[in-house]
């Protein structure tokens, strides 16, 4: 073993399968096989990076992957990888927790608490009071 080996050496590949232009969700979509033999894995900011460059995609926050999954032994990750065509169409068709990661939207903290109670408020109501009980319930989140 020598420690003296430049670190930049560490190649990292990326192949695409199964790729799907997607239309109707205005979107391309693949499965990103990561070979990796000298690291244990490769962040997702430098994978969106290659993607971007190969892909020719302006902006990284468009890109959205998700899903990775490492091989036993290492050396290879396997994931899935969206690329919108606009940022409204990311908006509208992804889930808030991966907007989130994206930077298009701001994570909202409340706590654990709060949740649960209007949970366990919303089990209680039945049939039409329930539609005005979530109204009332959102304003007092908002407000409070």
């Amino acid at each position: 073993l020598s420690f003296n080996s430049p670190i930049a050496i560490m190649t990292v590949t990326v192949r695409t399968r199964k790729f799907i232009r997607n239309p109707l969700l205005q979107r391309k979509q693949f499965v990103v096989d990561v070979l990796h033999p000298d690291r244990a894995n490769v962040p997702k900011s430098e994978l969106q990076d290659m993607i971007a460059k190969t892909y020719k995609v302006t902006d990284k926050s468009l890109i959205s992957l998700f899903g990775f999954r490492n091989k036993f032994g290492g050396g290879k990750s396997t994931g899935f990888c969206l690329i919108y065509d606009s940022a409204e169409s990311a908006k509208k068709y992804e889930p808030k927790y991966r907007l989130v990661r994206n930077g298009f939207v701001e994570k909202k903290e409340t706590s654990r608490k709060q949740i649960k109670e209007a949970k366990n408020r919303k089990k209680k109501i039945r049939g039409t009071g329930r539609r005005i009980a979530n109204h009332k319930a959102k304003k007092a989140a908002k407000d409070g």
